[in-house]
């Protein structure tokens, strides 16, 4: 059987002008076209081939010498090179585009966003994209270990657990939620650091520095904040988690640990309700 969204080696049945045929085996009456213009040259009835099999732009199926960008079991980051109400279209080294239904999407995707997507077989037999189910697909078995600095793409949010990162394209690793990362897009390519590896080999990951080094940030940031409140920032340090990650996207830990520094420095003054610069 020919199969779809694969590469397979088949054998050469017939050859007409605009190209060969190509099947199982010679008694198969189930043929796939790959076109002229890709034919080798000096090939014969009887020669094996090893072909891509997909379906051209009238849903004919199609094979082609081509390697594309994405196969059947596989995941990869792909260009958006169009957007429509139905969907969009990425490239994935093919002469027809691939179709991402937008029921197949997580979040917004624009044109000339790369996203991170496995390819799949619809209702209609036609293959498509999705950008669900990406999850499942990552590699545990990351050489990183906590402290590295590593590359990784955005491929979902969740408001439970936070921003999911497939390092290198290929490993599970996630930004937790108590960090900001309000300002990400599905898509977008970071750098973080490891802050731990779980049992399970994920990884987790920070987009702030070392704790020592990000503190002058943070309470230069509490300084601006004040300023936005007029100098009294209602509320001080003992308020929730989320409360201090809603009006300063810092981690109840991080900010402390600014308002500790610009305290001890006499820059301001901490009440039951309120902190005050001074």
């Amino acid at each position: 059987m020919i199969r779809l969204g694969e590469n397979q080696e088949l054998v050469v049945v017939k050859k007409v002008e605009f190209g060969i045929y190509l099947a199982e085996d010679s008694q198969s009456e189930t043929r796939v076209l790959l076109p002229a213009k890709q034919v080798p040259e000096q090939i014969e009835t009887g020669d094996k081939m090893e072909v891509f099999v997909y379906k051209d732009s009238k849903d004919r199926m199609i094979s082609t010498t081509q390697i594309p960008k994405l196969r059947l079991g596989e995941f990869a980051p792909l260009t958006v090179v169009s957007v429509q109400k139905i969907g969009a279209f990425l490239d994935w080294g093919l002469e027809k585009d691939l179709f991402l239904p937008y029921k197949e999407q997580i979040g917004k995707v624009r044109e000339q966003d790369q996203v991170l997507v496995r390819l799949y077989i619809d209702k209609s037999k036609r293959l498509c994209a999705s950008m669900k189910q990406i999850y499942e697909m990552l590699e545990l078995n990351s050489p990183y270990q906590r402290g590295d600095m590593v590359s990784g793409r955005v491929y979902e949010f969740s408001d439970n657990f936070g921003a999911f990162v497939a390092v290198d394209d290929r490993y599970s690793a996630l930004i937790p939620r108590h960090e900001d990362h309000s300002f990400l897009r599905i898509g977008d390519c970071i750098e973080a650091r490891v802050t731990g590896v779980k049992p399970d080999g994920k990884l987790d990951l920070t987009l702030r520095e070392k704790a020592y080094m990000q503190m002058d940030q943070d309470a230069k940031r509490v300084l601006e904040i004040l300023e936005e409140y007029a100098g009294v920032l209602p509320f001080n340090d003992k308020a929730s988690p989320e409360i201090i990650m809603r009006e300063t996207k810092m981690s109840k830990n991080a900010f402390k640990r600014a308002v500790g520094r610009l305290y001890k420095e006499h820059q301001i003054e901490i009440t039951e309700k309120c902190i005050r610069k001074i």
